[in-house]
């Protein structure tokens, strides 16, 4: 730790071990000021730059004066716009699962595994969240473990969500569990998965309300929360895999590299992944796979339920959809989150997510096209309108990245 940082918690309970250091804090944290349709309105040449976009005139302002006013809705508001076709493509569910929104799921996905049961929490999957929180000091929000495991060291605030909670519901009950505050979330960081059966929601959020919780209040969830003044590092930590992630978040305050990106609540009753699939060529064209079944439609794969699947991560169905439908069929590049969506409690308790991504196949040579599908259930289509082609290659870099 820095010289200039100093430790002064209360003691420990007589129960619990004695920690080997924690961090600096402050005990009162200052507290900040069934029709659905996800389509956007915005036509792409009348779009104003992000408010989150970096200029060359620097970074935007900090997230929280940009944030909805308390009590407001989290997700950006869709509103209702009938779908549109440009050249028989999918214009109006690009645009929003380009600005983060979501679209229907419906219950057609290309190649196997065909729909079996739902996903239900607590039965066939594991979601985790995860929050950063920063004080108006840039102290990081951490809390000291009370599981016997782990206890006395630190960690972030995280959980396991419970059946019947919403992503955000699940963060928000966290932190309020293991560190007495109340929070509102500003954006996804990552999305990280070992596999299907367990994927953590990894938030930037930011402190609203609440009281610090210390020793005296220490119960099940944990034993205190502090703000760490230092370097995390110079702790007991209960495990080391939180370092990139503040690494992370530290960066977007900085200069995010994404839109703010939030779970949108729309049903979902497998795990999913909507795919905008592109191809750059080397003189500037951009090609997007679409699926033909039905209207033109971007591609969606469902994660299957065997053990080889399950410990392959959520690329085993994109890469399982390349092999079938092109050939020869090129490696894809690094995956993206563009948006995800999931309600709680849907049919027969389903808790699916379908997670938007985005990546990237390239020619198989210099100025060529993409590789032909092989069969009619797919084709590429050319993206002309500038618009939204610029709009497509500045999401394959500025999207939240997936970490498997």
């Amino acid at each position: 730790m820095p010289p200039s940082t100093s430790f002064s918690p209360a003691s420990p309970s007589p129960a619990a071990p004695p920690s080997r250091g924690t961090p600096s804090c402050i005990t009162h944290p200052r507290a900040p000021r069934s029709h659905r349709s996800p389509f956007l309105t915005i036509p792409s040449s009348a779009r104003a730059p992000h408010p989150l976009a970096c200029t060359s005139g620097g970074c935007p302002p900090h997230l929280s004066t940009l944030l909805p006013p308390k009590g407001g809705s989290c997700a950006p508001h869709l509103p209702s716009r009938p779908a549109v076709l440009m050249g028989e493509a999918p214009v109006a569910e690009l645009d929003a699962v380009l600005d983060g929104g979501g679209w229907e799921v419906g219950s057609s996905f290309e190649g196997p595994p065909e729909p079996t049961s739902p996903i239900c929490l607590g039965k066939n999957i594991c979601y985790v969240v995860l929050a950063v929180l920063f004080n108006e000091e840039d102290r990081v929000l951490l809390v000291q473990e009370a599981k016997p495991e782990c206890r006395g060291k630190w960690y972030l605030p995280a959980g396991r969500m419970e059946p019947g909670e919403s992503i955000v519901a699940a963060m928000r009950r966290e932190v309020k569990e293991e560190t007495g505050l109340e929070c509102e979330p500003l954006t996804l960081l990552a999305l990280e998965e070992r596999g299907p059966a367990w994927i953590r929601f990894a938030f930037l959020a930011r402190p609203t309300g609440g009281t610090l919780k210390t020793l005296a209040e220490a119960d099940a969830e944990s034993l205190q929360a502090a703000w760490c003044a230092g370097d995390p590092r110079a702790l007991p930590l209960r495990a080391p895999d939180i370092l990139p992630l503040l690494d992370l978040a530290a960066r977007f305050r900085r200069c995010p590299a994404h839109p703010p990106t939030l779970p949108q609540e729309l049903p979902c009753a497998r795990l999913c992944l909507r795919l905008l699939l592109a191809c750059t060529g080397a003189a500037g064209d951009l090609w997007v796979l679409l699926g033909t079944a039905g209207p033109p439609r971007l591609p969606l794969v469902a994660c299957g339920a065997s053990p080889a699947e399950l410990r392959g991560g959520l690329r085993v169905p994109v890469l399982r959809l390349l092999r079938s439908c092109l050939s020869p069929a090129p490696p894809p590049g690094p995956m993206g989150l563009l948006g995800l969506q999931h309600r709680a409690g849907g049919a027969g308790g389903a808790d699916g997510v379908c997670f938007n991504v985005v990546l990237s196949i390239a020619p198989g040579s210099p100025g060529a096209e993409p590789p032909a599908p092989r069969s009619a259930a797919f084709r590429w289509w050319h993206v002309e309108e500038q618009g939204l082609r610029g709009r497509i290659l500045q999401r394959l870099r500025a999207a939240v990245p997936v970490r498997s």
